[in-house]
């Protein structure tokens, strides 16, 4: 695919606006605009590579920092009692935006994991989750 046409991509080159917590040099983070969870979070390497396997060692492991950041941040911060982190690769593996990417998604005691994507119910509600989220 070329990178031009990826969405993830436009994110990072700024053509598409996100709801970002975190960004450097490698990487960006940013509220999943279709969230299994509120404060359901996007960790994106800018480097644009389709599967993981095609990542470079670097970019792997500022991902990986950064999810783990992440996670750290919902804690403390959402807060919640527990994520899942997961990543796709292939759309026969259910990865729908074909850019290495990594969900970091807040869990809730007692309360199952919704698997169908659904939405903020403001633009203000996703901003006040960022103020919470943002480092």
């Amino acid at each position: 695919m070329d990178d031009t046409k990826c969405v993830f991509c436009k994110i990072i080159a700024g053509l598409i606006p996100a709801t970002k917590i975190y960004e450097d040099e490698r990487t960006i983070a940013f509220l999943d605009i279709a969230p299994f969870e509120r404060g359901h979070v996007l960790v994106v390497p800018k480097a644009h590579a389709r599967m993981l396997t095609d990542l470079p060692e670097e970019d792997l492991q500022a991902v990986i920092r950064v999810t783990q950041n992440v996670g750290e941040r919902l804690l403390r911060q959402l807060p919640c009692d527990g994520f899942n982190v997961f990543q796709n690769n292939g759309a026969c593996a259910s990865q729908t935006v074909p850019h290495v990417h990594f969900h970091v998604v807040p869990r809730h005691e007692g309360k199952p994991l919704n698997w169908t994507p659904g939405s903020y119910a403001s633009p203000d509600e996703a901003k006040t989750i960022q103020a919470k989220l943002r480092f």
